[in-house]
């Protein structure tokens, strides 16, 4: 198996939009409808699927939701998908899935953070099509920052196309934008200033692999088993190491470091040769900062420890590409990744 990169989207291709775990209430419905409309006015056609209720935890039956996603994964004429956020509960549709039927079709760009961790990661180790970890569709309309990219740069990239990303020295201090009463917001409110943080100690780092990762509290529950099996992807395509990335969304501190362990005990980390930790708005703990709990379960390792990097759940999002080769870069004098997508 190599990875695969889907074809990149043209003006007028068709972009799928689906919620493969929550959907999107009715009080949000005209920023949903602000957000298709960006992706439209890059040229895209938008396909609005069915699993799209937001009056529960989940947008539609598990298996109405894993046909919806198979149907369009398989549609040759469904270029990329971005559902509107994550959720809670996509692991439900990992046994539904057509893990042969994927493997054999042409794959196409799967977009999303947070609970679609549980789905684009495994999607790159059991498949080998590269997919985004980035902003999802609620967040599309807003301005990125000069120095990270949209996902939907990313999707229209050819194979073989480098970027590189850099911390933009500002973030959201805490929450989100009120989508119910300001649907049509464009401007981040970056009102904090923060830099990349080497937790470990040490100096100036480099270091250089494919990139996989994703969400702590989602990708935990999937530890040990097949559908996150990163030594067999290591071994198959990376076998100089890899670039692991992690977040966390909003557990305190007590249970990331938990949740870090039991990644670690299932070999999730053994290939890294860096990992990246998302800066986070996550709770600490009574004795137990975020920064000491990811400490306390990889410090161990041996591996550059950089916190602090802009993939997680607080604006702004710089995407990462699971496949992707990446490159990491680390000095008093400069912060970069760079992805090449080859």
């Amino acid at each position: 198996m190599t990875v695969r990169y889907p074809s990149p989207l043209r003006p007028g291709d068709r972009v799928g939009v689906t919620s493969p775990s929550s959907g999107v209430p009715e009080a949000l419905h005209e920023r949903l409808e602000y957000a298709v409309r960006d992706v439209r006015d890059h040229g895209y056609e938008v396909v609005i699927g069915r699993c799209m209720d937001g009056s529960g935890h989940v947008s539609a039956s598990a298996a109405d939701r894993a046909s919806e996603l198979m149907s369009m994964l398989t549609d040759p004429t469904v270029r990329a998908i971005v559902p509107p956020w994550g959720g809670e509960t996509a692991i439900d549709l990992l046994p539904l899935l057509d893990w042969d039927k994927l493997r054999e079709a042409e794959p196409t760009w799967l977009v999303g953070f947070s609970d679609m961790s549980t789905l684009i990661t495994p999607m790159t180790l059991l498949t080998g099509a590269a997919t985004v970890h980035g902003n999802n569709l609620m967040d599309t309309p807003y301005r990125v920052p000069a120095e990270l990219r949209s996902w939907l740069d990313i999707v229209a990239a050819p194979r073989g196309h480098q970027f590189t990303q850099t911390p933009p020295g500002r973030h959201r201090s805490t929450g989100f934008d009120d989508f119910a009463a300001c649907p049509g917001v464009r401007e981040y409110t970056l009102d904090s200033a923060g830099a990349w943080t080497r937790l470990d100690g040490g100096g100036d780092v480099e270091a250089e692999g494919r990139l996989i990762g994703g969400c702590v509290e989602t990708l935990c529950n999937l530890a040990g088993t097949d559908y996150l099996d990163v030594s067999a992807f290591a071994r198959d395509e990376s076998p100089d190491g890899l670039l692991v990335y992690v977040e966390a969304a909003g557990d305190d501190a007590f249970t990331i470091c938990r949740n870090l362990h039991g990644m670690r005990l299932a070999g999730f980390f053994d290939q890294a040769n860096a990992i990246l930790v998302g800066r986070t708005n996550a709770p600490d703990s009574r004795t137990l900062s975020q920064h000491e709990a990811v400490l306390d379960a990889l410090g161990a390792l041996d591996v550059p420890i950089i916190a602090d990097v802009e993939c997680g759940h607080v604006p702004p999002y710089m995407p990462i590409v699971n496949g992707a080769h990446g490159r990491i870069v680390h000095t008093p004098s400069r912060s970069a990744l760079t992805q090449t997508l080859n």
